[in-house]
């Protein structure tokens, strides 16, 4: 008898559990897929396409509040949680749920689904959301390229579309995003490295995504998202750790795995870091990662066009995700508006359809100083629209990773806020990096 077997997810690792580990696995039966932290991922069915020979149906996906049902329609043995940026407790509440219903509750790790590269694979992941491991991810990017290598990167999965058509995906210009139908939420990721002139893989598969990526790369940057463990073995392991939670380090599942494992620790935001939170950190690396080098960077934020913003109201829009499951409160947009001396609105009150739905989902964000750029579907991103329009800002101090104006009409003037990771002394990356054993391939 095969076990039976639902996966808890958020369309990212959950699909790659399921095909590194149960797809061909004759132990088990993957009865069901939920997902939760991202809206509008719910009822769909994963295709029997990717699935498999054991599943020619597919699989179907729930809503994860259906969980205690689907354990018993189901005769579930086991629950494997496979998603990300989770406080502890949270995860304990979780498989107290399941263990209650009678179901043995999992966690899969990095010997059960990471996957061997023929090219060395340099991975950036985060203890929490909003870390600033994208601007990391880049700098690594930055040095390897100029130093000649053909680099490419493979970014978290982000598959929110139609799944049979977003197995393995490639994005090298903006017309490929385009094409392909990106929401706002992808192209926060995409587009910096469209900008940077390195290709960037995504999808569903990762494996096959590997193979792809190995016939054109010397070393593929793995651009983690949230803060999960890299989906390939990685030859340097690089994390970036937040001084403004300070603690959260080894509060989160699974990005406390990520800072114990870790061989490169990267401080970031030392610039405006609360007083004593730098010592905290450091304290805590010592405790439980002592092994680990530890490189401090500033966070430089960049204003273009950088002009004055005294008593002017500004509305803040920042990334989604670093504040909505991350926990933040506030980001590089509030740090420039304040710095400027700019009026900020409170976007809250200035929120409609479904950003109001964030807001009731995540209460902390009733009090933040930065609206989140919520664009999973197109109803999002309407209701982003009118929410930014609606305001009474006087400037758009737009802080995502994308530029919202090349996604949605904005009727309002418009800042853009970038953010560039500058190391402070040393060791540093390019010193780091330098430990990493790369052949160039023949041109």
């Amino acid at each position: 008898m095969r076990k039976k077997v639902i996966i808890m997810g958020a369309a990212g690792r959950d699909f790659h559990n399921f095909l590194v580990f149960f797809k061909d696995n004759p132990e088990y039966e993957v009865v069901a897929f939920t997902a939760e932290q991202i809206p509008g991922i719910e009822k769909r069915k994963f295709p029997a396409k990717l699935a498999g020979k054991l599943y020619k149906n597919g699989i179907k996906i729930y809503p994860e509040s259906m969980l205690q049902e689907l354990i018993k329609k189901y005769h579930v043995d086991d629950v494997c949680l496979a998603y990300s940026d989770l406080h502890h407790l949270d995860v304990m509440h979780k498989a107290s749920l399941v263990l209650a219903s009678k179901a043995n509750f999992m966690l899969l790790g990095p010997k059960a689904t990471q996957i061997e590269s023929k090219v060395p694979i340099i991975s950036v992941t985060a203890v929490r959301t909003g870390c600033g491991k994208s601007q990391t991810s880049r700098k690594v990017a930055a040095i390897l390229k100029g130093q000649g290598y053909h680099v490419i990167a493979i970014r978290h999965p982000m598959p929110y579309g139609d799944l049979s058509k977003e197995e393995v995906e490639r994005f090298a210009t903006y017309e490929d995003m385009i094409t392909n139908k990106c929401t706002i939420e992808e192209r926060e990721e995409y587009d910096p490295w469209v900008k940077l002139g390195i290709p960037v893989y995504a999808g569903v598969d990762y494996a096959k995504i590997l193979k792809e990526a190995e016939k054109e790369a010397d070393v593929i940057i793995w651009d983690g998202g949230n803060n999960d463990f890299s989906f390939y073995v990685p030859d340097l392991d690089i994390v970036v750790t937040d001084p403004h939670r300070a603690g959260h380090e080894t509060l989160y599942y699974p990005g406390e795995t990520n800072f114990r494992s870790a061989d490169v620790i990267v401080i970031n935001k030392v610039d405006s870091a609360p007083p004593g939170s730098i010592k905290k950190l450091k304290e805590s690396i010592k405790k439980h990662n002592p092994k680990a080098k530890v490189v401090l960077a500033d966070s430089e934020i960049i204003m273009s066009p950088d002009i004055s913003l005294k008593n002017k109201k500004v509305l803040v829009v920042g990334d989604g995700p670093t504040l909505t499951h991350g926990g933040m409160s506030f980001g590089a947009g509030t740090i420039a508006a304040k710095k400027h001396n700019a009026n900020i609105i409170m976007p809250y009150h200035h929120a409609v359809g479904t950003l109001k739905e964030t807001y009731e989902k995540y209460p902390h964000l009733k009090k933040s100083t930065e609206l989140p750029a919520m664009g999973y579907t197109k109803k999002q991103s309407q209701d982003l629209e009118r929410t930014i329009n609606n305001s009474k800002a006087d400037f758009i101090l737009d802080a995502s990773p994308v530029n919202l104006r090349k996604q949605i009409k904005i009727k309002k003037d418009f800042i853009e806020v970038d953010y560039e990771l500058k190391e402070i002394g040393h060791p540093n990356l390019k010193d780091i990096l330098k430990s990493i054993k790369i052949k160039k391939r023949i041109k």
